[in-house]
């Protein structure tokens, strides 16, 4: 016999735990990332991986322009049309995307070569669709609760400019700017996307719900990594 489901809700710091626990599938802990960040990698798989990724940062402010269209309140549009302006750029500051194409530039790619998304494997472009698609079907609460992966991005984020200078001295150290520039912003997000959750999923069907998306969005970030390992080859 099933055992019912609790109709009450977690409290806020309980229900915060739980977000938080589901680090523990994030891509930072893939076979693929792991040794990428030992040094173990090949230029040809930096490349690859840089190339795919890049398909990931243009495809962010799609996502987050889809999360304001769905958006009815003023004041939340207000805070998350900053996002777009992060990544696309606007006067005075080159934005995120373009800190991956100096990147990109970084491990000897062409900006050509990374807008030309030639690189881009099946299983990348596949889930990164998957994800712009969420955010432009679902409510948009379900997308800021998605969006919470950036829970755990700053320790990747930190790896990469401790291990990366070390194994990969031919990449220059200013190609590493997009990774500087996301640790402070990543806590900004943060607070207002826990903000937004705790607010909504109030409800333990709720909280299950938003579980599940969250574990949606992990999901999406280990599928690309499992992509460009199957294409790029296991690192040794």
């Amino acid at each position: 016999m099933t055992a019912p489901v609790p109709t009450t809700g977690w409290d806020t710091q309980t229900f915060e735990r739980a977000l938080r626990a589901k680090g523990q599938s994030y891509h930072i802990h893939h076979p693929f990332n792991r040794r990428l960040n030992e040094g173990g990698a090949s230029p040809a798989q930096v490349r690859g991986w840089v190339a795919n990724r890049f398909y990931y940062q243009v495809n962010i402010p799609r996502k987050d322009a889809a999360v304001l269209a769905n958006c009815p309140d003023r004041d939340t549009r207000r805070q998350w049309v900053q996002r777009i302006l992060d990544h696309d750029g606007h006067e005075g500051e080159a934005g995120g995307i373009e800190a991956w194409v100096k990147l990109g530039e970084a491990v000897g790619m062409s900006r050509d070569q990374l807008w030309s998304m030639d690189e881009v494997v099946p299983g990348v472009r596949f889930a990164v669709d998957a994800y712009v698609n969420f955010a432009r079907q679902q409510p948009w609460q379900e997308s800021v609760c998605a969006s919470l992966t950036e829970l755990f991005a700053p320790q990747i984020h930190k790896d990469r400019l401790a291990s990366w200078p070390i194994h990969y001295p031919w990449i220059e150290s200013s190609g590493l700017d997009y990774f500087r520039s996301r640790i402070p912003l990543a806590k900004r997000d943060v607070d207002h996307g826990l903000k937004v959750t705790l607010g909504y999923f109030t409800s333990r069907a709720a909280q299950d719900r938003a579980l599940e998306i969250l574990q949606f969005k992990l999901d999406i970030l280990w599928s690309m990594l499992d992509a460009i390992q199957l294409h790029y080859g296991t690192i040794e």
